[in-house]
């Protein structure tokens, strides 16, 4: 059995040289993609064992390609080169004035860190922190330290018309509750009950709902938002509609809250909560160097938060790691410029770019300006096995298993046998990662598909090719 898959990769070697001159798709992978209509100007494919120089097929593979989401690999894996898997972000807690008696006489500064994860229960331990100090009331204010990215003063990326939805969050220092605001809506008899999930006092919610009899479907099963901004950039969240008094909970969640105040909302109802005072206010400024150290709160590691950003394909974290890049590479603060010119030296050290082919823009992926090679992707999943192996592997979606292709594999020869990012918008669709051939060979994998019709197509052109390796190669 070893000499017979000994004999298959040596094949496989041969083939390799063959046609990485060529450049060519081989005829058994052309026969199952050509009833695909896309041109085939408009995709590139690479395919290369991890245990080979050059790959199997390389068609159009120096061509640009708009990545959509795939670019999140360029992310997270110039992170991991720089940080390691074990970086932790640290929100800093400073104090001036006095501790006396248990009153803090004085500020309490938070330093920011871009922490992607910072979240409510956090709070409680950053609470239980400030009472094992010895504080039982703050006479002066909660400032927040925002100095370390240098970023625009809004709430979303107006990528497109949905505005206030998660994924159109934009990065922070204090990055809270991914920037998103959650209304939790309880139907009963006469009038719903709506709850914010943080007291957070700088937008409004208006409950226009009306309760009606009825099964908890169609109009009668959501109701209808409509938010609205003011100059000063205050929102105000109206819900209207019908709700059927049979359905259950329903949360909103919307990006209609700077991070910043969302936080601090936080923290004062918990310090209320957990029986300290706090008479103050909240400002923004540096900490100042006068200021006396109290206390870190760590995030989770650099792995587990690339796992998330990777399998759930989550915009807003990749933001914050790449801003976090431009703060480590470079002086703070960090700007997106910095943190672009950071991901591209990092992985230029170890030549993974091909060199004035490459726009970043925002390192998630949320963009049409963004471009990228299937060379470029080949380069750093061949680079990204050769380092850290199964463990790198295991940040992508598990075909069948998880991620963003948990459903896409679900009933394959694939399942569990593919490690893959996913890209998508309009008029693309694009995959890469690592596909285990039927030999048991592991193969880097990239499909880039930018057409008019990625849309109808593209998954099942690339999902042919995932295929065509696991069960021939």
């Amino acid at each position: 059995m070893i000499i017979n898959k000994l004999t298959k990769i040596l094949q496989l070697l041969i083939l390799s040289t063959t046609l990485s001159f060529s450049n060519a798709i081989p005829p058994e992978l052309e026969m199952e993609i050509s009833d695909i209509p896309l041109n085939p100007n408009s995709y590139s494919i690479h395919i290369q064992s991890v245990h080979a120089s050059t790959p199997l097929v390389s068609w159009q593979t120096h061509r640009q390609r708009t990545p959509a989401s795939v670019i999140k690999l360029l992310t997270t894996y110039s992170s991991l080169l720089k940080l390691g898997f074990d970086y932790q972000w640290e929100t800093k807690f400073y104090h001036t004035g006095q501790i006396k008696n248990g009153i803090l006489y004085g500020d309490l500064y938070v330093k920011a860190s871009g922490d992607p994860v910072l979240e409510t229960n956090d709070v409680y331990e950053i609470v239980s922190h400030i009472k094992s100090a010895g504080i039982r009331k703050i006479k002066g204010n909660i400032i927040i330290d925002r100095s370390i990215f240098k970023v625009a003063r809004k709430n979303n990326s107006g990528f497109d018309e949905n505005v206030y939805s998660p994924y159109n969050a934009m990065p922070d220092a204090i990055m809270f509750n991914k920037r998103q605001s959650t209304i939790c809506i309880t139907p009963r008899s006469k009038r719903a009950k709506v709850t914010k999930d943080v007291p957070d006092q700088s937008y409004q919610v208006v409950n226009k709902l009306r309760m009606v009899n009825g099964s908890c479907r169609g109009s009668r099963a959501w109701p209808k938002v409509n938010i609205k901004t003011n100059n000063s950039g205050r929102s105000t969240l109206f819900l209207t509609g019908k709700l059927s008094k049979r359905c259950g909970e329903r949360k909103v969640c919307k990006v209609i809250s700077m991070p910043h105040r969302a936080f601090y909302y936080a923290l004062k109802n918990i310090l209320k909560n957990e029986g300290l005072a706090f008479a103050g206010t909240l400002k923004l400024k540096k900490v100042p160097k006068k200021a006396k150290y109290l206390f870190s709160h760590y995030s989770d590691s650099l792995e587990s938060i690339i796992s998330t950003i990777a399998k759930k394909s989550d915009n807003l974290m990749a933001r914050q790691v790449m801003l976090t890049l431009g703060a480590t590479q470079f002086s703070p603060p960090s700007t997106l410029y910095k943190s672009r010119k950071a991901v591209k030296s990092i992985l230029n050290k170890y030549h993974i770019l091909e060199q004035g082919k490459i726009y970043i823009d925002n390192g998630s992926g949320l963009s049409r300006r963004a471009k990228l090679t299937a060379k470029s992707l080949a380069n750093l999943l061949e680079h990204g096995y050769k380092n850290y192996g199964q463990r790198w592997m295991n940040t992508l979606s598990i075909a069948g298993i998880d991620g963003t292709i948990r459903r896409r594999f679900q009933n394959s020869s694939v399942y569990g046998r593919a490690w893959m990012k996913t890209g998508t918008i309009k008029k693309v669709k694009n995959i890469a990662g690592y596909v285990q051939g039927a030999s048991g060979e592991l193969y880097v994998v990239v499909v880039l598909v930018n057409d008019s019709y990625s849309r109808k197509y593209g998954a099942k052109f690339a999902n042919r090719v995932i295929e065509w390796v696991a069960n021939t190669l």
